[in-house]
């Protein structure tokens, strides 16, 4: 058996306040509406991870979310631009990644990253 893709549900009474972070920020499709749900994501072929910690490393609370991009900069000033505070960062880590975090609209705490 092999997993095929692994997806992420976030309850909420207000899906419509996934539309500016994860489709403008991020440029994410809206894959799927039914009205009662609505799916972001990518047809990209893209690995399939889910991590489990004790901390978000460099003494962080861990991240409900991890979202690697490929400019962390053009991350960061969307971010900024849509009014978003960053809550840590942006840091170079010794594990080889800059990141940043941010709460999402749902209050999901997000990790931002690109490798160095």
């Amino acid at each position: 058996m092999k997993v095929k893709r692994i997806v992420v549900d976030i309850s909420t009474q207000n899906i419509d306040a996934a539309k500016q972070f994860y489709q403008v920020i991020f440029g994410l499709d809206l894959l799927m509406d039914h009205g009662w749900i609505k799916t972001y994501g990518s047809n990209e072929n893209q690995n399939i991870q889910i991590s489990f910690a004790t901390e978000g490393g460099s003494g962080t609370p861990v991240p409900d979310l991890s979202i690697e991009v490929d400019d962390i900069d053009e991350a960061l000033k969307r971010m900024r631009d849509c009014g978003i505070s960053i809550e840590y960062g942006p840091v170079d880590e010794p594990w080889g990644v800059r990141r940043f975090f941010v709460r999402d609209p749902f209050n999901k705490l997000v990790n931002i990253l690109a490798h160095i």
